[in-house]
């Protein structure tokens, strides 16, 4: 399972030290929010996420994105800067697409345990166990699959090892009041059991700013191999 402590440890002192970070709303070419390839939860899993969102925005405070449960997302990967606008017809947004079909062709859902809730500089998020290797699997197949389109490589080489759903993004400067109590709540939730997300299909999106917090259009949706015919916490 991964391991959050670090992360955990390293948000935590930098929210009490003032290095809170803070996002705005997107314009064009900018590096953070540009379409992207992601899972999402459902059911009640989904539910429990958004609850807890709702909540940590209310300790944050107005001001800052809250995600809705049409926001929450693990994301599989960054795939461009900001484009407010990304035609059907796009020659890069095929290959996304393509490359993602591909990827999905015969891997299962994907199965990541939630349990605990970490502050971060720019937010909060609640964090994801893998309790296998297909997310692995599928993480690897799209990169060479945007590779071999001659997709440019955005994440420049990173690979993705911490796998998280966020709840809140910072979109002001936070107070050191505010960061303490939200130090505090992510502190009685850093354990907490929140549930099994089984990811049945990955989604190509695009991040729209609302005007209070974010909601994700999806570009193209690609159901994995198979996809449970009900809630996988209902049995």
């Amino acid at each position: 399972m991964s391991d959050f402590t670090a992360f955990f440890a390293a948000g935590r002192a930098a929210l009490l030290s003032g290095r809170a970070t803070y996002d705005r709303p997107m314009v064009e070419g900018a590096a953070r929010w540009g379409a992207a390839a992601i899972l999402r939860p459902v059911g009640t899993v989904l539910e429990r996420l958004a609850d807890l969102a709702q909540d940590a925005g209310t300790v944050a405070g107005p001001g800052h994105w809250a995600h809705g449960a049409d926001c929450l997302h693990v994301t599989l990967r960054s795939l461009e800067p900001y484009r407010s606008v990304i035609p059907v017809d796009d020659p890069l947004r095929r290959a996304y697409a393509d490359a993602l079909r591909e990827a999905a062709a015969d891997v299962s859902p994907v199965r990541v345990v939630l349990r605990g809730v970490s502050p971060h500089p720019g937010g909060v998020l609640a964090c994801g166990h893998p309790v296998d290797d297909t997310l692995l699997t599928l993480q690897k197949r799209f990169a060479h699959g945007l590779a071999a389109r001659g997709v440019r490589d955005l994440e420049r080489g990173w690979v993705r090892d911490r796998w998280y759903v966020s709840l809140v993004h910072f979109a002001e400067p936070v107070p050191v009041t505010t960061a303490e109590a939200i130090v505090g709540w992510c502190d009685e939730r850093a354990d907490l059991p929140i549930g099994v997300a089984e990811l049945g299909a990955a989604d190509l999106v695009q991040a729209v700013h609302t005007g209070t917090g974010v909601r994700l259009d999806v570009l193209e949706r690609v159901p994995l191999r198979w996809a449970p015919a009900r809630d996988p916490e209902s049995h």
